[in-house]
């Protein structure tokens, strides 16, 4: 099950590319190629967008589209609902008549599911999405590594401290 669609998708990349670059106007084809988007169908998701206020439309030679918005404060719920909106369950499908004041158990935690996506996105800010560094291949290493010698020693990862395991096995080689 995808959550977010595709058009969803390139309108969160366009948005992240856009909140790296200075606050000018990008031609479609210059976003589509940074972002892996299909330029047909980013310019209707652009669209969508500078009709939220999300970015803004420029005319002309030197016309795009720029982002409007302070990255800071702008969320990725904000994104997406000008987008596609997530849809909260109202009634239950099933159409019982039993579920008709109200979900059923099963729609009910799917909805309350959706609340949560629904207030993960409004916290995370674009901002986050594109200034956020994941650790390094070294530092995820140096972790598994550090992780898996504790583990096969029965320390608690303080290197050195227990020596090596009784199997003679070390952890150097250990990736995740």
């Amino acid at each position: 099950m995808k959550l977010l669609n595709d058009a969803t998708e390139y309108g969160l990349r366009a948005i992240v590319w856009l909140s790296n670059q200075p606050r000018e106007p990008h031609k479609v084809q210059t976003i589509a190629e940074a972002t892996g988007a299909a330029p047909g169908y980013l310019i209707k998701v652009l669209q969508a967008l500078s009709k939220a206020g999300v970015v803004s439309a420029h005319r002309g030679t030197t016309g795009g589209y720029a982002l409007s918005r302070d990255p800071e404060s702008l969320t990725a719920l904000e994104v997406v609902s000008a987008i596609d909106p997530i849809e909260r369950i109202r009634s239950c499908p099933l159409r019982l008549a039993a579920h008709a004041n109200g979900l059923c158990p099963l729609h009910q935690r799917i909805d309350d599911s959706m609340a949560s996506i629904e207030r993960d996105l409004a916290q995370t800010t674009i901002a986050e999405l594109a200034f956020h560094q994941p650790p390094s291949d070294e530092t995820c290493i140096a972790l598994t590594t550090s992780a898996a010698c504790a583990s096969a020693r029965g320390c608690s990862g303080d290197s050195g401290k227990d020596g090596p395991s009784s199997s003679g096995q070390g952890g150097s080689n250990v990736r995740a």
